[in-house]
């Protein structure tokens, strides 16, 4: 499979070095200095474009991407209000796209045992959640998008909570009412992610965690995303990595 990247930074290299252990080729990289690449030759021999950017630049790399025909996975957060448009445009040109928060094997399954744990735990009445995520100092969003996506699994769930706030910017929300799920982000070094999620009662806490150990995971499933997305005629809409990998289960 021939792979463009774009987004050439910390996760972009990664992304390289998963593709080639693949047995993948990378055809064309893309960042901010050469975004007239994008309708280079190269570029457009791609089977698949893999996009790890920055959340003001995710929605003009994938709308570049899809308007060329080449089928796109990505992986930034931070840019889900236009994933609207987006989804009207892999309507209107017939190109399909993977977006996940997370392309870890490993997050995805914690994802699943995440949403099992909310339906046991919020049935008895007596636990209450809260989350913590940490990430490196580089990140810019917050929450990460990985938080995100495991609150609305506890969200699906558990119809105690009407949704979620980050600490970081609310000064004091009553959880014990019912009202939101807190999720409480830091920022440290180079840790490329750890989150934490407690349910605490009078009796007891249980505590669900998932630390990894670097991001070649991250970029091994992206690559694995891409090789879902082309190996056969996909019906043209926005996939999850839960798509993704509930398909390839099933065919197992």
């Amino acid at each position: 499979m021939k792979i463009a990247i774009v987004g050439y930074g910390r996760m972009g290299h990664e992304v390289e070095k998963a593709a080639a252990m693949q047995g993948h080729e990378v055809v064309c990289h893309i960042d901010v200095d050469n975004r007239q690449d994008f309708d280079s030759q190269a570029f457009l021999t791609a089977d698949a474009a893999i996009e790890f950017s920055r959340p003001d630049a995710a929605f003009a790399n994938v709308t570049a991407c899809l308007t060329r025909g080449i089928p796109t996975v990505s992986g930034t957060t931070g840019w889900s209000d236009r994933f609207a448009e987006i989804d009207a445009l892999v309507a209107a040109k017939g190109v399909p796209m993977v977006w996940a928060s997370n392309y870890s094997i490993g997050v995805n399954i914690f994802m699943m045992i995440n949403r099992y744990a909310a339906r046991l735990l919020g049935r008895t009445g007596l636990y209450t959640p809260s989350m913590e995520e940490v990430h490196h100092i580089h990140k810019l969003d917050h929450p990460s998008g990985t938080a995100i996506t495991l609150a609305e699994g506890i969200l699906a769930e558990d119809k105690r909570y009407t949704g979620w706030h980050d600490t970081l910017d609310t000064d004091k929300v009553e959880v014990a009412d019912g009202l939101t799920l807190p999720i409480t982000p830091r920022r440290e070094g180079e840790v490329p992610g750890t989150h934490i999620i407690r349910w605490d009662s009078m009796a007891d806490t249980i505590t669900l965690e998932h630390r990894a150990k670097g991001r070649l995971g991250f970029a091994m499933g992206a690559v694995s995303a891409a090789e879902w997305l082309t190996a056969e005629h996909r019906e043209p809409k926005r996939y999850s990595m839960s798509e993704v990998l509930k398909s390839e289960l099933e065919n197992d």
